[in-house]
Formats: structure tokens, sequence, C-alpha cells
């Protein structure tokens, strides 16, 4: 993925006021502003411009248009998105401060929305593009997916951003990679280094882009699919003979959800990474109520 910005460093500056990149600066605006990154919050801003104009082009993806950004933070990836033509652009940030230092930044070629966004309402059918803080990205992602977002550009953990990309047979497959399959496809972009930001993480980053499954879910019931995939994971290190029981009255009824399911012949004696998503889709339609099924 090519991330050579498109803009130069004088239309970068020319916002009201100059976009904050280098941690002196970071370290300046944050001062000026008496925020001191909140842990709890996991505050840390992106410092590369180059970074923020390559989520700003896969944002842009395949045409501009309008956009909601997650955590507006001192705007670095809000100008990128501008300089991309991107637009309405909503901007929902939590931290009062920062909304003020966004809204006299952009003035009105944005909308700042002061609000949580693990709570505020997402509005359906607007692309999303998002920095998430670390310590909150996965139930930030799970929000947007239940809500059937088309298209997301975020940069999350690297350790995050890799379970969720995860195929079978691979030891970060689970039920994180479950869930990002049963409302789409994930395709995984640039690390970017814990260098790049201010404060300075423990880990990295990494860029990903979730397109939403077109038409129907492959299940009814997405947490009934949840508590199974738990369940069975929660003792991934055990054989699906052992596990599935837990779910079942019986070792017949297991027997028979997996035969429904069209597991293959040897299913008790595989882990639950050795399956694939549509696997366990197909599972939770064969355990699910026959009136759910038939309906």
């Amino acid at each position: 993925m090519s991330t050579t910005s498109t803009g130069s460093s004088s239309r970068r500056n020319a916002a009201p006021n100059a976009i904050p990149t280098r941690p002196e600066e970071i370290d300046a605006a944050l001062e000026r502003l008496a925020i001191r990154p909140a842990r709890r919050w996991g505050q840390s801003f992106l410092t590369d411009p180059f970074v923020a104009d390559a989520e700003a082009a896969l944002a842009a993806t395949p045409a501009p248009g309008p956009a909601i950004e997650i955590g507006g933070g001192l705007g670095l990836l809000t100008d990128a998105l501008l300089r991309r033509g991107i637009g309405p652009l909503t901007v929902v940030e939590r931290d009062p401060r920062l909304v003020v230092h966004l809204r006299r930044t952009f003035g009105a070629r944005i909308e700042v929305v002061g609000a949580d966004a693990l709570t505020w309402p997402i509005p359906p059918g607007v692309p999303v593009v998002a920095n998430l803080p670390f310590s909150t990205a996965t139930p930030i992602l799970l929000r947007l997916w239940d809500a059937r977002v088309p298209r997301i550009v975020a940069m999350v953990q690297r350790e995050v951003a890799e379970r969720i990309a995860a195929g079978p047979g691979s030891k970060r497959f689970g039920r994180l990679s479950i869930a990002a399959a049963l409302y789409g496809s994930t395709e995984l972009f640039q690390a970017v280094p814990s260098a790049a930001f201010r404060p300075v993480p423990e880990v990295e980053g990494r860029i990903l882009v979730h397109t939403a499954r077109p038409g129907p879910l492959p299940v009814e019931d997405p947490a009934g699919l949840e508590a199974i995939v738990r369940t069975l994971f929660g003792s991934r290190r055990k054989k699906l003979g052992n596990l599935l029981v837990r779910l079942a009255r019986s070792r017949a009824d297991a027997d028979r959800w997996a035969e429904e399911a069209g597991w293959p012949s040897d299913w008790s004696e595989r882990r639950p990474e050795e399956l694939a998503p549509e696997q366990y889709f197909a599972l939770a339609r064969a355990k699910a109520p026959r009136a759910v099924r038939n309906s």
C-alpha cells in the first residue's frame, strides 16, 4: 500500500490552526489545551502524516464521499480526510477540550459531535474511519459491525488486527475472527510502529479495512452464535468431541448438530481453530430451535 501524501506541507498547515505532527508540537498543543493524555481513554496521538494520508486514501476508495471519523484528537487524520475530498465529514470526539479544538481548527468544514463512540447512535449506511484507542477498539468495532457499517477503515493494536483477519488453522483464529467474518470481510494493510504515536504506546498499530457482508447475515441470532463460539473457544486446547456436548443435552444432540451443519466426519478429533467460520455459522443454524430455522 502506498503511503505517499498528495498534500504539501503548506496545504497541510492551511487550516486556521496548524495541525501538530512532530512530537514536540503535539506536546505543546496538549499543554496549551491543558490535556494530560488519559490512559483510561487510550489517548495516544498519531504523529505521522503519511500514515494519516494512507488511511484517508483507503477511506476515499472507491471514491470520496460522506464519512464518520471516530476520535478526532488533534486533527491529523481529519485534515488528511478533508484533503482527500471526503465529506460531509462528522467527527466524533469524547474529550470536550478536543471538541473545542477541532471546532476552532476546522470551523464549518466538519461537524464535531461530543460523544462516546461506545454509546453514540451510529447512523446507517455511512463509512467510518478511525484511529481507535487500543484499549477500547474491540467493543467499538463490534458495535460498528452490528450496525452494518458498509466500510470501516481503522487503526487498532496490531495483535487485534491480526486476530480479526486470522483464518482457520492459525493460533490467532478465534471468537473475534468469527465475529468479523459473520459481518463481512477484513483486509490488513500496513503496520504502524509505536514511535508514530505520542505518548508512545507499548504496542504497534495496524490498519485494517472491513467491508460489510451484503444481504442478510448467515445466522438469525448473532448472540446465539457468540455463545456457541465462547464455549468452544474457552477451552481451545480440547477437542471438539469433548466441547460440543457442553452445549447439548446429550451426545446424540451434539452428533446430530454436527451432521446437520455438515461438519467433517472426524470433527470430534479436531480442535476449535481447525474449523472455518462458515462451519460455525452452520452449527448455529443447526442448533437453533426449529421454529427459528423455519421462519
